[in-house]
């Protein structure tokens, strides 16, 4: 079962060297966070390069960034993974907020569990709320990711788990495979790509429509004062006899 439904595939590509007469492409930032061993580096380095790199997450949070085409837009995609030290313990909060300068800086973000570690699963709460609490006025989308289905004799996490937090949550909710299944690794980074654009078109046309001027109403004193001015003239022009 996928919770989150896909209308056809969208077109990811690179994007080739322009002129300088192009329009610059819109930055879209994305962070993906989670606990350790939930499979985040394997999930980014899988989107950008179909190729899969296994469990082991070797970064400290390394920026990825790669210009790309998303339903015919070009975008210039940047996304941010994070460490690994994001446990449901003692620590946690002091974890998440060391996460603070990413969140800030990130306009959507993944939040990614493993099926096989229940404890990953519970971090997913406390850092939706720590978003929520760096952006407290933003709609920034999140989406919740349930990673390695195909692990299922470890499963600790059942689906229907998943689709009741992001419910609770107000979140979207996918249960992908990294390892096996590239196109739902693409169905979740496009569709959030998708998400942040929408986004930036409407704070476009909130701020064309605070620069455009409003039409100014007419004046009904000024008006009555221009027809008088007009039946006047008419009146004392002299007729032209035949």
């Amino acid at each position: 079962m996928r919770p989150l439904n896909m209308s056809g595939h969208f077109l990811l590509a690179p994007i080739p060297e322009c002129s300088s007469d192009y329009l610059l492409p819109k930055d879209i930032k994305l962070a993906v966070l989670g606990a350790g061993r939930v499979g985040k580096s394997a999930m980014i380095v899988r989107f950008l390069t179909k190729r899969f790199i296994g469990d082991y997450e070797p970064n400290t949070g390394k920026l990825y960034s790669r210009l790309v085409y998303v339903e015919g837009d070009q975008l210039s995609l940047q996304i941010q993974d994070t460490p690994g030290g994001i446990q449901a313990q003692d620590n946690l909060s002091q974890a998440i907020d060391s996460l603070s300068k990413c969140v800030q800086w990130a306009e959507g973000f993944l939040l990614v569990y493993s099926i096989t570690d229940y404890d990953s699963y519970q971090s997913i709460r406390p850092l939706y709320q720590h978003i929520r609490k760096v952006h407290p006025d933003s709609k920034a989308p999140v989406i919740i990711v349930g990673n390695k289905g195909d692990l299922l004799h470890a499963r600790q996490v059942q689906t229907h788990d998943g689709i009741q937090l992001a419910n609770e949550l107000g979140s979207l909710f996918l249960e992908i495979s990294t390892s096996e299944n590239y196109e739902d690794v693409c169905d979740v980074f496009q569709h959030l790509c998708k998400e942040v654009s929408k986004l930036h078109s409407l704070s476009g046309e909130r701020r064309r429509a605070s620069i455009i001027p409003r039409p100014r109403s007419p004046n009904m004193q000024d008006l009555k004062r221009r027809f008088k001015q007009a039946l006047s003239s008419k009146v004392k022009a002299p007729s032209t006899l035949g």
